[in-house]
C-alpha cells in the first residue's frame, strides 16, 4: 500500500516560526487540503513550556535563551542545535483514535532508530519518552485537534546537555538526560545520517497501522 507522506526538512528554524507552519499545516490536514507531514528541524536554544508546566522548574533563565509557553502537552523541555525535532502532522482517524496508542508508537520510533546505531532504547512505566536506562534521549509532547497532530519528538543527537542543567526537564529530577553523542562520542553519526534513518522508520511505523 502506498502511503502519501510530504516530509519537511527546515534545517534550522526558530521555534516561534516552526510553530505557526505546525498550526496551519494542522488545519490544512483537518480540512483534507493535504497529505499527512512530517517536519524535522533544529532549533536554536529554547526552552519551551507544556500545558502542564510550572516555571519553577527553570532554576536558572540563562541569557540568550527563550522561554516560550506552548499548547503541547507535557513539562518543561530543552530544543536546540544538535537535537533532531520531528513534527508530524497525522489524521488519526487513519490510523487510531488513541492518544495512548500514539505517544508509545513515537516511543517505539524512537527504539527503532536508536537500535540502527547500537544503543538499546526503552520506556519507563509513568513516564513519557525514550530512555537509555536511567537517562532520557528523546522527549515527546503533543497537541491533538479533531484527531490530527502537532508537536511530537526530539531526539538528542549531540546537543549541548549543559542546558538541562538549568531547568527539571519534563519535570523529573530523579533521573539524567543524555544523547547518542554521550554514549558513542566520536562515532555518533551526523544529523543528516540520522534524518533518513528516521524518515525511513516513520514510515515503515505508521504505514502498517494506516486503514
Amino acid at each position: 500500500m502506498a502511503i502519501a507522506y510530504n516530509i519537511i526538512d527546515l534545517g534550522i528554524s526558530e521555534f516561534k516560526d516552526t510553530w505557526n507552519l505546525q498550526k496551519e499545516l494542522q488545519e490544512k490536514r483537518i480540512l483534507g487540503e493535504i497529505e499527512d507531514q512530517l517536519i524535522l528541524v533544529e532549533h536554536p536554544a529554547v526552552y519551551t513550556l507544556g500545558k502542564n508546566a510550572s516555571k519553577e522548574h527553570i532554576l536558572k533563565r540563562k541569557e540568550g535563551v527563550s522561554v516560550i509557553q506552548t499548547d503541547r502537552g507535557g513539562n518543561i523541555t530543552f530544543h536546540g542545535p544538535g537535537q533532531l525535532v520531528g513534527y508530524p502532522i497525522l489524521d488519526l482517524n487513519f490510523y487510531k483514535r488513541s492518544i495512548t496508542w500514539y505517544m508509545r508508537e513515537l516511543e517505539q520510533l524512537m527504539i527503532d532508530v536508536l537500535k540502527e546505531y547500537g544503543i538499546e532504547g526503552s520506556t519507563k512505566k509513568g513516564l513519557t519518552g525514550t530512555w537509555v536506562k536511567d537517562h532520557k534521549i528523546a522527549a515527546l509532547g503533543v497537541r491533538i485537534r479533531r484527531w490530527v497532530t502537532m508537536h511530537g519528538f526530539s531526539l538528542n543527537i549531540s546537543p549541548d546537555l549543559r542546558y538541562y542543567k538549568d531547568i527539571i526537564p519534563c519535570g523529573i529530577q530523579e533521573y539524567g538526560v543524555t544523547s547518542m553523542a554521550m554514549i558513542m562520542g566520536e562515532e555518533v553519526p551526523s544529523m543528516d545520517e540520522v534524518k533518513i534513518k528516521m524518515v525511513d522508520y516513520f514510515k515503515n511505523r505508521f504505514v502498517g497501522f494506516k486503514n
